[in-house]
């Protein structure tokens, strides 16, 4: 994680600042009071607002414009320049607007105008909820926290009632693998809200609430404790969870999965005093938690069955490439290899070669949990089954984030994926949806792996392509990817060209408007 606080360059926008000199769609970077302000133009119109995204602190002003938005160069938080709202995750706060007046050819940015977390909505016409309604969500992860909080940005007045088999708030799950692992981050900053937030903003959060069985015909949530709660709408976000591996040793009290804050603590825990581990699975997970040990110091080993890591997901040469990066950090990996036992002080392979192990990591991929889905009769096909709206095969039950396959607006495919960002996303559409703001799910996936000082930004879906162009080079650490099918670029990797990243994101996104919009006319002819 990289934070906050930027140092103030530019004008003094109190002082004014040339019109002419600031050409429509620029950013100009300066400061007002001490705080860095970023002002914005579109044809006419100025537009001042805080410089500093409320996700991770990127700088907007590197950022791009689309419309009257602005979008993070970092990991694609969008927001509105005139209001400041945080209209597309991974940011759930809005950044702060200023005044701005135009004198004599010259722009000046005058007072502050802050907005609180949940005050802003989509302007979109909801439905006016009875107070007696009632909607449940399932899973405090991702996507049910992000629609709880979206609940209330658009005004719903009914009750809504947050379930979370975890212990802990919802936190900021990216990072557990990441600078969170490394030591490089505190725990204070994994919580994705204070303690006391959703009891502030009218949200019911019950935490370790298990739920045993869904009965969609009486519209109601039966708990493991016999606790029951009726619902008028429901939503699913139950995510995903660790697949376990059946090895003798695996379950040893130095053998660990990286799911939940839990796990990342007692990873943490265990490397204080171990020497050597070995990470079982070359995936984003596994190679993350490589990273974060090596920076705590500690041999690492990474045994994989692939013969490139990533090579089914971003490519030989840019599997290769992530290989090397880690090789060059010390890293030892055992390719084409399983792991057939866990030892008290070694790892066993299916060749019989044995590896020095004090710590181990299982990070061999996930499975969605779908268990409660399937009792409760919903459709289902390598996931849970959603319209465009996220909306599953019963009617009022929605699912959203690492469960949820959807039709994809960009291909025409269906799909499912595992990224923090889409169930965000996913979680906000839904919740705008139950609230009476039909909208179609639309948002390009998009996903970021961090491995020492490279960051890899990957933009759309390709389970499968024809060919991979590059421009720049991969050992420069400045070059994209671009991944076709057919004449259509699905998906689009870059390594330090985050504007590239985000005009591939703004682009496809065009692209399904543009789709849509001739749908809708030819729907109306007809």
């Amino acid at each position: 994680m990289s934070g906050g606080e930027q140092t103030l360059t530019g004008p003094d926008f109190r002082q004014g600042v040339s019109v002419a000199e600031l050409a429509d769609g620029a950013m100009q970077l300066g400061h007002v009071d001490g705080e860095a302000v970023v002002l914005a133009r579109r044809g006419d119109q100025l537009f001042a607002i805080g410089a500093t995204c409320t996700h991770y602190g990127g700088p907007l002003a590197e950022g791009l414009m689309v419309g009257e938005t602005v979008r993070c160069p970092w990991h694609h938080a969008c927001f509105n320049l005139r209001t400041g709202e945080a209209l597309h995750a991974p940011a759930l706060n809005p950044v702060a607007c200023w005044r701005v007046e135009q004198r004599d050819g010259r722009a000046f940015v005058t007072e502050k105008i802050e907005h609180a977390p949940l005050e802003q909505g989509s302007g979109g016409t909801s439905a006016p909820a009875d107070a007696r309604e009632s909607i449940v969500i399932i899973g405090a992860g991702a996507a049910g926290s992000a629609a709880a909080e979206m609940l209330k940005r658009e005004g719903y007045r009914g009750r809504i009632t947050m379930l979370d088999a975890d212990e802990p708030a919802p936190y900021d799950r990216p990072n557990l693998s990441k600078d969170y692992l490394a030591g490089n981050a505190p725990e204070e900053w994994i919580p994705l809200r204070p303690s006391d937030f959703y009891k502030e903003h009218g949200i019911e959060y019950r935490r370790g609430a298990r739920v045993a069985s869904i009965d969609a015909q009486s519209r109601r949530v039966v708990l493991e404790d016999g606790a029951s709660l009726d619902f008028d709408k429901l939503l699913l976000a139950t995510g995903a969870e660790p697949v376990r591996l059946s090895i003798p040793g695996a379950d040893l009290p130095h053998v660990h999965y990286l799911r939940s804050l839990a796990d990342s603590r007692a990873i943490i825990a265990r490397a204080k005093a171990a020497k050597r581990a070995v990470v079982v699975g070359a995936s984003f997970i596994g190679l993350e938690v490589a990273a974060s040990l090596r920076a705590r110091e500690l041999e690492v080993h990474v045994v994989g069955p692939e013969r490139i890591p990533f090579e089914r997901i971003l490519g030989a040469d840019m599997g290769r490439f992530i290989q090397s990066l880690h090789e060059e950090h010390g890293v030892v990996f055992h390719l084409e290899q399983t792991a057939a036992r866990i030892d008290a002080d070694a790892v066993t392979l299916a060749t019989g070669e044995t590896i020095a192990a004090d710590l181990v990591v299982l990070g061999v991929g996930v499975r969605p949990r779908v268990a409660l889905a399937e009792q409760a009769g919903l459709q289902l096909d390598r996931g849970v089954v959603v319209d465009e709206h996220l909306e599953t095969s019963v009617p009022g039950i929605f699912a959203a984030g690492d469960i949820a396959r959807w039709p994809y607006a960009y291909t025409g495919e269906r799909i499912r994926v595992e990224h923090w960002i889409v169930a965000q996303r996913q979680g906000q559409a839904a919740a705008r949806t139950m609230a009476g703001i039909r909208k179609p799910f639309e948002a390009i996936p998009f996903f970021w792996s961090q491995h020492y000082d490279v960051q890899i930004s990957y933009v759309g879906y390709a389970e499968q392509w024809d060919r991979i162009e590059m421009s720049g080079s991969m050992e420069a650490r400045d070059c994209t990817l671009a991944f076709h099918r057919g004449e259509q670029t699905v998906a689009l990797v870059t390594i330090f060209r985050d504007h590239e990243s985000l005009r591939a994101e703004a682009d496809m996104e065009a692209t399904v408007a543009q789709r849509l919009r001739r749908t809708e006319k030819a729907s109306t002819r007809g």
